[in-house]
């Protein structure tokens, strides 16, 4: 299988915000390549003893993604025509970025790669690390000995997103402990490798239902459940948006649900925001992440213009949001 590989060079600083703009555009997966040194954080979570000579931090850092290429062409993410709207979408993409940050030179440039098996070897890269009293680990490593005696999630994301040690993730795992109880009903919109239901059922949630849009979203979910040792009847999984599908919302049922997390991108959330209510029990949490920092002022008015939603707690971590509201009436 070929791939073709995108880079952008931009700045360290704007890496994440380029990242967001790809990953909106249909792109399933990044790279960055910078030299910053890790942190003492990164060195833990990733149990780094010794870390590479790096060359002086110049502020570069070069953002790529890739797609499949072969006999028929370029597979590009749905509704982006060819090379020239997606150079172009590229191009628009920066242009808004620059109101937020320096996005350096932005230039673009276009490799064809040797067959290699990307969708697996970023495996060697995820290692056990821990969320609070969790640890979570690749299903093909091993608990560490400093690790033992805890909560342990096993995880898989196959080509779903969702490894957990993102701080998105880690925002939305640390507000579930908060709220999970034996009795609650839990909805996990956007589940992605199904982390989230996973541990919303290890700490205790009567049961899960999950939504996706992907369908690996679906075999990823339950091939994780079933690493886990979870009874499928404790969760479902449905491919399909709770947002506008009707069959997707009457399944999922109304004033069902205990706690709603939605760990999605923040364009996601704003009209999510208009339709989940009234799936949620009176009293019900929502907690949402995936919000950059520049868009947690529209996703707060997107909350107060529900009129459904009290905003409860905001967490940040890196760049990135998390906030918790409570369903309230208005009446």
């Amino acid at each position: 299988m070929k791939w073709k590989k995108y880079t952008i060079t931009t700045t360290t600083e704007a890496e994440d915000l380029v990242s967001l703009m790809l990953t909106e555009l249909g792109m399933e997966g990044v790279q960055i390549e910078d030299n910053l040194q890790l942190t003492e954080s990164d060195t833990k979570a990733m149990f780094v003893d010794i870390l590479p000579e790096l060359p002086p931090d110049e502020g570069i850092g070069k953002v790529s993604f890739f797609l499949e290429a072969d006999e028929n062409g370029t597979h590009y993410p749905d509704g982006i025509s060819d090379e020239a709207d997606l150079k172009n979408r590229i191009r628009e993409g920066l242009e808004e970025l620059k109101a937020f940050a320096d996005v350096g030179s932005g230039e673009l440039s276009v490799d064809e790669t040797e067959d290699k098996d990307w969708i697996n070897n970023w495996k060697q890269y995820f290692k056990p690390f821990m969320v609070g009293d969790i640890v979570i680990k690749p299903t093909w490593e091993t608990v560490p000995e400093d690790m033992k005696g805890r909560m342990v999630v096993d995880i898989d994301p196959g080509t779903a997103f969702g490894t957990g040690s993102h701080e998105t993730t880690q925002l939305v795992i640390r507000q579930m402990e908060k709220f999970i109880t034996p009795e609650t009903e839990m909805l996990d919109v956007g589940t992605g490798s199904g982390i989230l239901s996973v541990i919303g059922l290890k700490l205790g949630a009567k049961h899960v239902l999950g939504t996706d849009l992907d369908p690996n979203a679906i075999t990823a979910t339950r091939e994780n459940m079933e690493a886990n040792g979870i009874s499928s009847d404790l969760y479902e999984v449905i491919e399909g948006n709770i947002i506008d599908n009707k069959k997707i919302q009457d399944y999922a049922g109304y004033e069902k649900y205990d706690v709603v997390t939605a760990n999605i991108l923040a364009d996601i959330i704003i009209p999510l925001l208009g339709e989940i209510a009234v799936h949620m029990k009176e009293s019900g949490v929502i907690i949402t992440s995936g919000i950059i920092d520049m868009k947690e002022q529209a996703v707060k008015e997107a909350f107060d213009a529900s009129q459904c939603f009290e905003i409860t707690d905001i967490s940040y971590q890196g760049e990135w949001v998390s906030i918790t509201a409570r369903k309230v009436s208005r009446q």
